[in-house]
């Protein structure tokens, strides 16, 4: 059974969604490590941007796997 275009959107916001948590987190904590210092703004603008991107990246591989099965 294939997945709808609707499932693969949500499967990959959700997914996107815990992995933005999980790497806002670590980004809070390993910037400071190695010498980065952004404000609160700054890491939000960009995990936003790897956030928007990593939500593309899989939603366009999920419907391409879904075309190829």
């Amino acid at each position: 059974m294939s997945q709808s275009r609707a499932m693969s959107a949500m499967e990959a916001l959700i997914n996107v969604t815990v992995g933005w948590s999980a790497a806002l987190a670590l980004q809070l904590t390993v910037f400071p490590l190695v010498g980065l210092h952004a404000s609160p703004g700054q890491h939000a603008a960009v995990s936003c941007a790897f956030t928007a991107l990593s939500f593309a990246r899989m939603y366009l591989l999920r419907r391409l796997f879904a075309r190829l099965v």
